[in-house]
């Protein structure tokens, strides 16, 4: 039996509806202790799952609010046992004296994560899909929610078990074919198991190629704007941020130090640094500021690099341009409004990505946006399709494919089935740490430590 727990699950703050989430064996009966239904016909332990009843719910000091209470009634809820969530008024006052209600008569205050982690536990969702719920409460934009949404309905799950099926029928076969001899057990085709092995490297290659997408989908990236001084460093922040949070004037060197905002641009969530312009100076501030921008240059996922195209590019602005990489870095050519004087080619010929813009009223915005979107691999991102939604889940995935390579090579080597059944085990037992069907304690317990309290 799983002990009743409760908990707030909805924010912890003023707002027009708030949610108590109780769980367990008795859940039902216990809640019925603090709650009275207007019309008494409808007791919460006479209502059948998915039914729900109005009336009020008390302590033993009085009526603390009037609220709804739903009743789930197991197998048939998130958590795989009884349910009852009541919808109250939003006050935090009322929902924490509704909640302490509940301790009152016997329930105990929900660890995080616990009503997630109790549906991974009675069988409701694998832990892909239990990883992607607060993938999906943390989602900034349609295609973050997408993504999770995907995850969440069993995309990553449903994507690998064909090969896990696979696995375990080729371990079925080795196994009789070595355990038994005598009995004229066929071994397994070599050219078959081959190429059934290297399907099965593909299937999980693909999956992995959108790993850094998806991550830095969720996460956002660490973006640096470069450039020399008065370009339009700053101006660019302000367009990208939307408001003035960079000092933009004529006189170079007026960003003296890392200026920061997170701003989201499209589907991501750039975490967005305006450095000071890359010079060689002798003002000794202006100086530390340089170096700081250089040192955030090394750590940066994404470089925008601007140059005001109205003039002929500076010995630092070639400098700056032989120091950047070409893969992560987006050319800027800023104010188009001016006459042209910088060598366009020139920088075309540097970078994988350029885009022409008039930071001051935003034109090229939409191209840059596009530019950004190709470096870091969102085009690629289906919202449909799986995507690994996090570390320990991309490194399961690398050991079952190292395995499977290994299996590829002991085929190809000639070497007896039973040695490669050795690297197909490996690799299922990465997937089924994977999927939380063989994981450990501390695995379990890791993944649900990361959780909100009420989920």
């Amino acid at each position: 039996m799983s002990k009743v727990i409760a908990a707030i699950s909805t924010p912890i703050s003023p707002a027009g509806l708030g949610v108590i989430r109780v769980s367990g064996d008795g859940a039902v009966e216990l809640a019925a202790q603090v709650f009275s239904p207007v019309n008494q016909a409808r007791a919460l332990t006479a209502l059948a799952g998915y039914q729900a009843a109005y009336g009020h719910v008390a302590d033993a000091e009085g009526v603390i609010d009037e609220c709804v209470a739903t009743v789930f009634r197991a197998p048939h809820s998130y958590t795989g046992e009884d349910v009852v969530e009541f919808s109250c008024h939003g006050g935090v006052y009322l929902l924490q004296r509704t909640l302490r209600a509940l301790f009152a008569v016997g329930a105990a205050p929900a660890a995080a994560g616990e009503f997630t982690r109790r549906a991974f536990l009675n069988g409701k969702m694998d832990l892909t899909r239990a990883e992607a719920v607060m993938d999906l409460i943390g989602a900034e934009g349609r295609l973050a929610a997408k993504t999770a949404l995907a995850t969440r309905e069993g995309a990553v799950f449903q994507a690998l078990q064909p090969v896990k099926e696979q696995l375990i029928d080729w371990q079925a076969q080795i196994a009789a074919f070595v355990d038994y001899p005598d009995d004229d057990i066929p071994e397994l085709d070599p050219l078959v198991l081959e190429n059934g092995l290297e399907n099965a490297v593909a299937t999980l290659s693909r999956l992995l190629e959108s790993y850094d997408a998806g991550r830095i989908l969720r996460a956002g990236v660490d973006t640096v704007i470069v450039g020399s001084p008065n370009v339009g460093k700053s101006t660019l922040m302000n367009c990208l941020a939307g408001c003035d949070r960079s000092i933009v004037t004529d006189v170079a060197g007026t960003t003296r130090d890392v200026v920061e905002e997170s701003v989201r641009v499209g589907e991501l969530t750039l975490r967005l640094s305006d450095t000071a312009g890359i010079r060689d100076t002798e003002d000794q501030v202006e100086a530390i500021g340089v170096e700081r921008s250089r040192k955030r240059l090394e750590s940066a996922a994404l470089i925008l690099a601007v140059f005001d195209s109205s003039r002929e590019l500076s010995s630092d602005d070639k400098a700056l341009i032989d120091s950047l990489p070409k893969d992560t870095t987006i050319a800027i050519l800023n104010k188009q409004d001016l006459s042209a004087k910088v060598n366009k080619e020139y920088i075309i010929d540097k970078f994988q990505h350029t885009v022409c813009m008039e930071a001051a009223n935003g034109s090229g915005k939409d191209e840059l946006i596009e530019a950004i979107t190709r470096v870091t691999g969102l085009h690629r991102l289906d919202e449909a399709e799986p995507v690994l939604a996090s570390e320990r889940q991309r490194d399961c995935v690398v050991r079952a494919r190292e395995a499977l390579q290994e299996a590829v090579e002991a085929v190809r080597a000639g070497l007896s089935q039973d040695a490669v059944a050795v690297s197909v085990d490996g690799a299922l037992a990465a997937l089924l740490e994977l999927t939380g069907e063989r994981a450990t304690e501390a695995v379990v317990n890791g993944i649900f430590a990361r959780f909100c309290v009420g989920k």
